[in-house]
């Protein structure tokens, strides 16, 4: 079983980066950064919102998720490197940037190093910066257990997410196609991520110029209201956003953010 289409690009030092294209083909163009874990393959709901959107969305698996080519050490500040590339594999001048959770500091990195050609930054359920020392053998032991965990919560019928239940992902064919690309494939991207977020990420966040627009939810179990606060008071000009609920929101916020980014 096999998701959208997929794209490739490689890089001139050899890495291949894998991605998905999304919403209208004439939409604005603009890059999405996913959480932490998270592949290019979308959900159906959030698919059916970017296709509803004024925005031509491509969605790339960050180095070591999915298809794309380890980059061990990566700084978050990397990701920058890589939206240039495939912006300019596609004559994007300037585009948008978006983030959900682990995402979020990708996008503002993306923001930060890139702002003469990035249009504005969202950045939904970020976190903050929050340097502490980090072992990769301790993170991916972890990380396996909680990927095991969530595997026998779709083995027992459980849903693809605990936010939108519905038929048992194990008997839909490309659901479970989207579990094994997070949990199953690799899990080097997640633990990428973690190192990454754990060591300076290598951009000053004061120097973001571009408009940012910050969504919290009200009931986030997973990211703090802390996280969203540091952002409004480290980058220039910064807008908030609340809405009830955790840290996944329904698909009207997701419209809201897309119009904004529009």
């Amino acid at each position: 079983m096999s998701g959208p289409e997929t794209f490739e690009l490689t890089l001139p030092e050899g890495r291949v980066l894998r991605y998905c294209l999304y919403g209208p083909v004439d939409g604005r163009p603009a890059v999405f950064h996913s959480g932490s874990p998270s592949s290019r393959w979308k959900r159906p709901s959030l698919v059916a919102g970017m296709a509803r959107s004024k925005l031509r969305l491509l969605v790339y698996d960050r180095p070591g998720y999915g298809g794309s080519t380890r980059q061990p050490g990566r700084a978050v500040a990397d990701a920058a490197a890589d939206v240039r590339a495939l912006a300019d594999a596609y004559g994007w001048e300037r585009f948008a940037v978006f983030g959900g959770s682990g995402g979020g500091p990708h996008a503002l990195a993306t923001a930060a190093l890139l702002g003469e050609r990035v249009t504005r930054c969202a950045v939904l359920s970020g976190i903050r910066p929050r340097e502490s020392p980090a072992d990769e053998a301790a993170l991916r032991e972890r990380q396996a257990e909680s990927a095991a965990h969530i595997l026998g919560q779709i083995e027992a019928g459980g849903p693809e997410v605990p936010w939108e239940p519905g038929t048992p992902a194990r008997d839909d064919p490309a659901a479970m196609a989207r579990i094994r690309a997070t949990f199953t494939d690799s899990m080097d991207g997640w633990v990428d991520d973690s190192l990454a977020f754990a060591r300076p990420w290598g951009f000053d966040a004061a120097r973001i110029g571009v408009p940012v627009g910050v969504w919290r939810g009200t009931a986030d179990p997973v990211v703090g209201p802390e996280n969203a606060e540091w952002m409004l008071t480290s980058i220039p000009g910064a807008r908030g956003h609340v809405y009830t609920g955790g840290h996944v929101p329904g698909t009207e916020v997701y419209e809201e953010i897309y119009d904004w980014l529009s």
